[in-house]
């Protein structure tokens, strides 16, 4: 099989189901003349499970961010319908991020750091052409160090989301688990992630890699279009 019949997930479909249709069903169904407390829950947690497996049988590979969110959805779930104190949700929200940031981190000390393996992408870049300028101009293990600190970045990045979940979860969600203020709080603690926390940590991702780009450049010498594989 073939890379390009891996196919993506659409974008605006992603937010669709794992954001707003759940905070939707969760803050306007919670209701006993609804949905109930428990049934909402359950309907709105099954979007994000179902689109997650979908994805996951459409492209047949193991994704271990993926395989976290879905972990995370299902726990949310079991606190919702357990009914335990609010608080476990808060450190459910900032383990998720943490984890992949300490695996990330962990991934420095390695021989194949996280960036490394996402940056170093022959299908993207011109990898020949721009390891033998590194070569050439003595630059390789300056490089080598490029992509260790950006590394260290990304792992802030989920530091950050980490943080920023815990904060947000305990200032929205107050209400004890099991009753429709939790659900429609839950609800509103979806949607609000998506601007406070995930466009931030998209944005400072977008940086690391300009970073890296610039670096490349500066090192090599080389144009942007030499960089990266034109068609």
């Amino acid at each position: 099989m073939s890379s390009t019949e891996t196919k993506k997930s659409n974008p605006l479909f992603e937010v669709l189901f794992n954001v707003f249709i759940p905070s939707f069903i969760l803050m306007k169904f919670s209701g006993d003349e609804h949905l109930g407390t428990v049934m909402a829950l359950v309907v709105a947690l099954a979007f994000p499970v179902v689109f997650g497996g979908m994805d996951l049988i459409r492209n047949k590979k193991f994704n271990f961010i993926a395989a976290l969110g879905f972990v995370s959805v299902l726990l949310t779930g079991g606190i919702g319908l357990l009914e335990l104190d609010t608080r476990w949700l808060a450190l459910k929200e900032a383990l998720i991020p943490g984890l992949i940031g300490l695996a990330v981190l962990g991934s420095t000390f390695t021989r194949y750091p996280l960036m490394q393996k996402m940056v170093l992408n022959d299908t993207v870049l011109n990898l020949p052409l721009i390891t033998q300028r590194l070569e050439e101009n003595g630059k390789s293990q300056a490089f080598e160090r490029c992509l260790m600190t950006s590394n260290y970045l990304f792992a802030s990045t989920f530091a950050f989301s980490s943080v920023m979940n815990y904060f947000l979860a305990t200032w929205i969600v107050t209400s004890p688990a099991g009753t429709a203020a939790f659900n429609e709080e839950l609800g509103k603690l979806t949607l609000y992630s998506y601007p406070v926390i995930a466009i931030p940590s998209m944005l400072m991702m977008f940086g690391i890699f300009y970073y890296v780009w610039r670096q490349i450049r500066a090192m090599t010498s080389l144009e942007t279009e030499q960089i990266f594989h034109t068609k």
